[in-house]
């Protein structure tokens, strides 16, 4: 992976960005679903990573379709959990999972920032990434397998959950005081751009609005979805630090790490109980 999507070239800063920019520089930056970005700079980048959860949401129910519809038809619940879990790294390109594998790499590397960072610009896939990469998959679709047996809602619902959060991961890594580890690249043009308080406000509504979602099956059900949003936040922070400290900022590559690592973990706890 390189450092991020292809972005285009930056346009003159204005003072703020619409809602509709936003939506698009989420969606145009985050999925290959169909987004033609209108403005790149830093109001853009604000409102787009604030609007980030919103991609997760549409990837979050993309996935989710299939793997229900294969239930529906008979199938096997690993089938549709491994279904589910191919949705969202199709629809990210895989840069999601390639970030993940060459953050691995770079930490793994021992190496100072500088050698570190240029690992992770390399094509290939060390060591590390493979690990990262096969354990993280597997213990996707392990979790969603379990799900998928108790309940096909509670299937769904997990994998929007996860999808959210992985997103919402990646909003508050782009909260103010979070440097960018390069001068270019999408952690330059998101580093830094969400208030705190937005970034705040966001974790409130997602978690409340996870809990809501699963509230039908009961309160335990409802604070199990809470739980699996702040857990996995929790472990993207913990890791977000790490890079910080390691690399002296983030990239494009750590951004995709942090939403595998949070994706994971939600969906860990949830198939919890």
């Amino acid at each position: 992976m390189t450092d991020s999507f292809d972005e285009p070239p930056l346009t003159p800063p204005a003072e703020r960005a619409s809602f509709p920019d936003g939506v698009r520089f989420a969606f145009g930056t985050l999925t290959v679903l169909p987004a033609r970005i209108t403005r790149w700079d830093r109001p853009a980048a604000r409102t787009g990573m604030a609007c980030a959860p919103l991609a997760g949401l549409a990837v979050g129910v993309l996935a989710a379709v299939p793997g229900v519809l294969l239930l529906l038809l008979g199938a096997a619940p690993l089938l549709a959990a491994a279904v589910t879990v191919a949705v969202p790294a199709a629809l990210t390109r895989g840069l999601h999972l390639d970030g993940l594998a060459d953050t691995a790499d770079g930490l793994g590397s021992a190496k100072p920032a500088d050698e570190a960072l240029r690992i992770m610009k390399k094509s290939d896939i060390g060591p590390f990434g493979v690990i990262a990469l096969v354990i993280v998959m597997l213990v996707q679709t392990a979790a969603l397998c379990e799900i998928y047996a108790d309940s096909w809602i509670r299937g769904a619902l997990a994998a929007v959950t996860a999808a959210v959060t992985a997103r919402l991961a990646m909003t508050l890594a782009s909260r103010e005081g979070v440097p960018p580890a390069r001068p270019e690249g999408l952690g330059a043009a998101v580093a830094g751009v969400v208030p705190r308080a937005a970034a705040v406000a966001l974790t409130v509504l997602v978690t409340a609005a996870a809990a809501a979602a699963a509230l039908p099956a009961g309160p335990p059900a409802a604070a199990r979805s809470a739980a699996a949003v702040l857990v996995a936040l929790l472990a993207a922070e913990l890791l977000l630090r790490r890079c910080v400290r390691r690399f002296d900022g983030v990239t494009g590559d750590v951004f995709g790490a942090l939403a595998e690592v949070s994706a994971t973990t939600a969906l860990i706890v949830l198939a919890l109980g």
